[in-house]
């Protein structure tokens, strides 16, 4: 009878907390794609994004004991790498001196302000951002964590959390525009082009 996908999880998992290497590459090779998705939105290159991958499959491998099988393992394993990510860059992350910005709203579904773009453009300019804005903008907008919690695993306060979010809408907003100008530009341009031929 086939395996399930659950099953062959579940087989894997139990391989991986009897330290069995073959059964940590199969899971690691299972999530790759996955994982490397979130590495990405936080990594600031490939590199980074690599190193972010191991750290957290390493992580994953060390605490799997932990793991509670009542709950789902992707569940599990992203919020490593979420936190991996945030460790990655907390020595490095440089916030602006605290600001209180109670004032700057959450306006707008940001699935409807960026869905112009493809997901790999829009990658390219989150990665454009500043460390500090890019992570309070991944927290936040892609992966729904509010500011009381982005605040705690940052060990920042509510106010510069919004205020790095706010930062990172306008700027992004910009390079938006700007991306948008610039293709129908190349657009035009194209249809130019064809027509003169």
């Amino acid at each position: 009878m086939p395996t399930t996908h659950e099953e062959l999880i579940q087989k894997y998992i139990a391989g991986c907390l009897s330290h069995d290497k073959e059964s940590q590459y199969a899971l690691f090779k299972h999530f790759h794609s996955y994982a490397m998705g979130i590495c990405r939105r936080y990594a600031r290159n490939s590199d980074e994004a690599s190193d972010i991958l191991s750290e957290s499959f390493l992580k994953v491998f060390n605490h799997i004991t932990k793991y509670d099988t009542t709950k789902p393992f992707k569940s599990w394993i992203s919020k490593i790498i979420t936190n991996t990510a945030i460790d990655y860059y907390r020595a490095s992350l440089r916030f602006s001196p605290q600001e209180y910005v109670e004032n700057h709203e959450d306006k707008g579904n940001e699935a409807d302000i960026y869905s112009k773009l493809a997901y790999d453009d829009l990658l390219v300019l989150v990665r454009e951002l500043s460390p500090a804005y890019q992570t309070v903008f991944n927290l936040y907008a892609i992966d729904g964590y509010n500011h009381h919690e982005i605040a705690d695993l940052l060990g920042i306060t509510v106010g510069t959390s919004k205020a790095n979010l706010h930062k990172a809408r306008k700027k992004l907003q910009e390079r938006l525009q700007e991306y948008v100008r610039t293709t129908a530009t190349q657009v035009n341009k194209g249809q130019e082009d064809v027509s003169k031929r």
